[in-house]
């Protein structure tokens, strides 16, 4: 056997990776993070565009940056810098008559309170509650039932259980009854229960599907609804973009310790007497270690390390995992300052909705499922500038859009034509709430879900490396029998956003997965 170089090797450096790997190296354990692009943060990096322009390449909000994460590895503090500024939700209407969101309230844009202000704060309170009830089970490794309620670890994990059972008896009857009833069941049904079919409803449906393979009328929306009010539903805006985000897990990282390696990828991980004992860099180089863990996702992790060592069940269940991605990114330098209709400036510094109502948002995921474009997406903006003038200059500023119902997989695929196109319907979009928008456009970058998977290796460019569906959470993320980090041969995690919890730049599944590995004394 060769002597380890490392206690554990990490597979990229995204914010997972680097969470997984701090908390090793809080914990005392050598550990070397291999990340093939030449900066670190995956999806939460910048980019420069033409002029030094600083733009978010992909995401650009925080939305459930959980706050033990913050805590243990000391993101914030001076070792590791991150400013973040609270921004509003306004769901845009081309009449100038917008929703603005504050705090889980509805207003007017003259800040008087909304019409359906009464109804919305209910529906907003019941979701919060409800996802403070499965929140609880983000911090922890889901449940497993293998080998018995015997050991220690089986009977803490089934306490995680019994306290939700308990706190969801706290409740109230009434509210209790609510969750169940809804758990399951689709968003556009819940919220024009109790809404209008307007801008206000157009905002919670979008947030039900974003970054989905789903229309508001699915099954399971309503969880991925909750899913996205982890912390309450407010959006965070970090100054210095998704970059400075990064920049502080990585920060955090080298300050424990953490050895990262940037610019060269892990061909394969070595696997031994089936346990995994390093990796194999692209070069040919040989690195090895007690544990590796994989920041990929669920599909190409089991791939490094080879097939051959997983049962042919856990290959199919692999191969059948659903990871169409269907948000694609377009980032658009201007010349001047946009005006939207109806909106000051300091709204207008606001994230920024076209999802005019629910109906809107469904009918907008339907050319999806035939691999077209959506001629009328729904769109989530921001525009950084306005909050952050150090990312651009000369009186320039840029818009961050994420476009929604976009295909993985379109009819003809993803050319430069395609591209083009899709840079077009989102600027005409924008038009109908900012005229003129067009005309200071000077450039623009655009990334499909395909360009996403090329950048990222997020398969299918799904933004959580997996559909967040009823079927592929908890105990079944990333499959039934695989929902313990531990992936295949001994000593192999996968760390992951498709892993347990989940997606959104949370560093939950890369610290849980660390926490699991120490649990099972493999370091």
């Amino acid at each position: 056997m060769t002597t380890p170089t490392y206690d554990a090797i990490v597979i990229g450096a995204g914010h997972n990776g680097l969470a997984a790997a701090t908390t090793l190296a809080r914990k005392g354990k050598s550990v070397c993070v291999i990340e093939k692009n030449e900066t670190a943060g995956g999806m939460a990096r910048n980019t420069t565009l033409a002029g030094g322009i600083q733009v978010p390449e992909i995401a650009h909000l925080l939305y459930n940056l959980h706050p033990k994460v913050t805590k243990e590895l000391g993101l914030g503090s001076a070792r590791a810098p991150l400013e973040l500024r609270k921004l509003a939700s306004v769901s845009l209407s081309e009449d100038g008559n917008h929703a603005i969101i504050r705090d889980g309230k509805a207003e007017l844009v003259d800040g008087r309170p909304h019409p359906e202000a009464a109804p919305f704060a209910e529906l907003m309170r019941r979701l919060t509650l409800f996802a403070g009830l499965l929140g609880q089970l983000s911090t922890k490794s889901p449940p497993s039932f293998e080998g018995g309620l015997t050991s220690l670890n089986a009977l803490t994990e089934l306490g995680g259980l019994a306290k939700l059972g308990l706190d969801l008896k706290r409740i109230g009857k009434k509210d209790m009854r609510e969750f169940l009833r809804v758990l399951l069941s689709n968003a556009y049904d819940l919220i024009l229960d109790d809404l209008e079919d307007s801008p206000l409803a157009g905002a919670l449906a979008a947030d039900a599907v974003r970054g989905a393979y789903a229309g508001p009328r699915s099954p399971g929306t309503v969880f991925t609804l909750m899913y996205r009010m982890g912390q309450g539903g407010g959006a965070q805006l970090p100054l210095g973009g998704m970059g400075a985000v990064s920049a502080a897990f990585e920060s955090a990282a080298r300050k424990a310790g953490v050895e990262i390696r940037t610019g060269t990828g892990v061909a394969r991980v070595l696997v031994e007497n089936d346990r995994a004992s390093g990796v194999v860099l692209g070069d040919g180089t040989q690195i090895y270690a007690r544990a590796v863990l994989s920041n990929t996702g669920p599909m190409p992790a089991m791939m490094l390390a080879g097939a051959k060592h997983y049962d042919v069940e856990a290959v199919r269940r692999m191969r059948n995992q659903r990871c169409k991605g269907s948000a694609a990114k377009v980032n658009l330098v201007l010349n001047g300052t946009p005006e939207f209709t109806g909106l000051n400036t300091d709204l207008a510094a606001s994230r920024l909705l076209i999802a005019p109502s629910a109906t809107y948002v469904e009918r907008a995921f339907n050319p999806a499922k035939y691999g077209e474009m959506p001629e009328n997406p729904v769109i989530e903006a921001i525009i950084p500038s306005l909050t952050d003038p150090t990312l651009v200059k000369d009186g320039r500023h840029v818009i961050s859009a994420v476009v929604s119902s976009v295909p993985y997989g379109l009819e003809g695929g993803w050319n430069d034509a395609a591209r083009e196109r899709l840079a077009a319907i989102t600027i005409a979009t924008l038009e109908k709430y900012a005229p003129g928008i067009g005309a200071l456009v000077i450039e623009k970058q655009v990334l499909s879900p395909a360009c996403i998977e090329a950048r990222t290796g997020a398969p299918g460019g799904h933004w959580h490396h997996a559909e967040m569906g009823i079927d592929q959470i908890l105990t079944v993320r990333p499959a039934n029998g695989m929902a313990h980090y531990q992936f295949g041969p001994e000593g192999y995690y996968l760390c992951g956003a498709g892993a347990h919890p989940g997606g959104d730049v949370t560093g939950l599944a890369g610290r849980n997965s660390a926490m699991q590995l120490l649990k099972d004394g493999v370091l």
